[in-house]
């Protein structure tokens, strides 16, 4: 049956199938985009003005255009005072002048002329004069976009001054954009309150001149530089290329298609949340029509678990080991319920050097790391055609292992980074972030192959290869816990590509795994504040996500 496309009555009205025929649909049409042009390239630093006052439709129309730049987090943080008192620009005019005497003075003698020769009476001439102000009172964690770069809003007012610099030019307007102030005194002249700053003086009118060439340009100040000087690739010219993963990501039209495969469902884009952008994954790296996957459980014994560290004997670690290999463990349950095969990998049996509890010796010889992670691709690359590998793990005192690596990986606090792990107490608690401090102490490499030895251990080793050889074979990961996240944040570090294929499967109660997780820029499919480890917490994600991915190839789609 042919369904029609439901078209939103508000937003955009295109579909997939629009914007992949005619990818250049959104221009304007050429005489627009010529006179755009035109605009941008005609526009100047004006500084002689005519005293004739600008009509009040004229003015709106330009700070219209100036209050549609983009912003930060849409914060809209510009401010426009428009001045018209003689006396405030008379004052401002002087700050101009002393500050232009203070600047040539620093200069050598003939930079210093030509500054003292610039025209800059435009404060005096022209009939208005815009200060834009920003509004800084909302603190930059607050701000979609300035926890990161906490200037953006600044830059977001500059975006202002040049929408209205360009509206002002298409009206036959001329704006000059003096910044000769020390910014506090300005901010006093026009009563701007703490935490509001400016963003200098525009002067607006009609120009006095009609300058052909930049001003500066003209008087010889500098030239313009040719584009290609200015444009680089992919990286600053003199900087070294950081090494290229061998790991081949989804392509752009692969992503794109994933994409366009939404588009045609009948349902609105992203209704199942972080769902659909799991589907989404699969379908770019072509695994659509998955049915089925393996868990791949990594099981180890610790030396560090004689430090005192869980609340359970070393010995547990082998009892879940015979459960799991009799598919009655609860990993393995679960992930028969969710109609994975499991492979159950006695990691420790496979190293073949002595190995330290962290605080006192490193965790493995490098030998050792090394072999497990190659053992660990060569696993993943055998299971990856049998749809998706999830990952587990078993180890008493693995989670002080995790904590570890999560600290030397992430630059977490140890403090912020070791939780309770299974059933500990307040004294275990501590136990545990006194051996990692000291265990961290010991660590100053920087390959991720050394950190799995001095820190690490041979689940983690072997996972990280799992996680490199799957994903080197196009199949998506499904995380469990901290410990297979830290593994998985290890094979990021030797293969950047690795990350596309990654899918959060659950959030656990340990503390560092959401630091984990947001350096690997991911989002959990559960969080349900599981601890068992095991790789339940991926098997539950990993029959959600197929489940998903069936719902996904029978949803009806829409006609075009």
């Amino acid at each position: 049956m042919d369904y029609q496309r439901p078209v939103p009555v508000i937003g955009d009205s295109t579909a997939a199938s629009e914007r992949a025929a005619d990818p250049t649909g959104w221009a304007f049409p050429a005489d627009a985009r010529s006179a755009f042009y035109e605009i941008v390239g005609a526009r100047r630093d004006v500084r002689r003005f005519r005293p004739d006052p600008i009509p009040d439709d004229v003015l709106e129309r330009v700070l219209g255009a100036a209050h549609e730049a983009p912003s930060v987090g849409h914060s809209q943080p510009w401010r426009f005072i428009v001045v018209r008192d003689s006396d405030i620009r008379t004052k401002a005019a002087r700050l101009a002048d002393t500050e232009r005497i203070r600047q040539a003075e620093q200069m050598a003698p003939d930079s210093a002329r030509r500054l003292l020769d610039l025209q800059l009476e435009g404060i005096r001439e022209a009939p208005l004069g815009v200060v834009v102000c920003c509004d800084r009172r909302t603190p930059a964690a607050g701000v979609l976009g300035r926890a990161t770069f906490a200037d953006a809003d600044m830059w977001s007012c500059a975006t202002a001054i040049q929408n209205l610099w360009l509206a002002a030019r298409a009206e036959g307007l001329g704006l000059g954009w003096v910044t000769l102030f020390q910014p506090a005194d300005l901010a006093s002249l026009i009563g701007l309150p703490d935490g509001v700053e400016t963003l200098g003086w525009l002067c607006l009118g009609w120009p006095d001149e009609r300058p052909p060439a930049p001003g500066l340009a003209r008087a010889g100040w500098s030239r313009k530089l040719p584009l290609d000087q200015v444009i680089s690739d992919d990286r600053w010219p003199a900087a070294s290329a950081p090494p290229a993963s061998h790991l081949r990501a989804p392509t752009q039209d692969q992503v794109v298609a994933a994409h366009d495969d939404s588009d045609r469902l009948l349902t609105p884009p992203g209704s199942l949340g972080v769902l659909d952008r799991a589907v989404e994954r699969c379908l770019a790296l072509g695994r659509g029509d998955m049915t089925t996957g393996t868990l791949v459980l990594a099981i180890a014994d610790h030396p560090v678990a004689a430090l005192g560290v869980s609340a359970y004997p070393a010995s547990v670690t082998g009892e879940v080991l015979r459960a799991a290999q009799e598919g009655t463990a609860l990993g393995a349950v679960a992930a028969r319920t969710a109609q994975l095969d499991i492979r159950v990998v006695d990691a420790g049996a496979l190293t073949r050097n002595p190995r330290g509890n962290l605080r006192d010796a490193d965790a493995m010889s490098v030998a050792d790391a090394r072999a497990l992670v190659d053992f660990g691709a060569d696993l993943g690359r055998e299971m990856a055609p049998f749809g998706l590998v999830a990952l587990g793990e078993v180890g008493i005192g693995n989670t002080t292992i995790a904590a570890a690596l999560a600290v030397a990986l992430t630059g977490l606090p140890v403090d912020e980074a070791v939780g309770l792990g299974s059933g500990a107490d307040s004294a275990i608690l501590e136990q545990k972030r006194s051996v990692v401090r000291a265990a961290v102490a010991r660590w100053h490499g920087t390959e991720p192959l050394d950190l799995l030895a001095c820190l690490g251990g041979p689940e983690f080793a072997v996972l990280t290869g799992v996680t490199l050889g799957a994903a080197a074979a196009q199949a998506p990961v499904v995380l469990d816990g901290l410990a297979t996240s830290v593994a998985a944040l290890i094979a990021v570090r030797m293969e950047s590509g690795v990350a596309a294929h990654l899918i959060a499967g659950q959030r656990s109660r340990e503390r560092a795994h959401q630091r984990v997780l947001a350096d690997l820029g991911l989002e959990p499919l559960l969080d349900l504040r599981i601890r068992a480890g095991e790789g339940a917490g991926a098997s539950f994600a990993s029959g959600l996500l197929l489940n998903a991915l069936a719902v996904r190839r029978s949803t009806a789609r829409v006609d075009y």
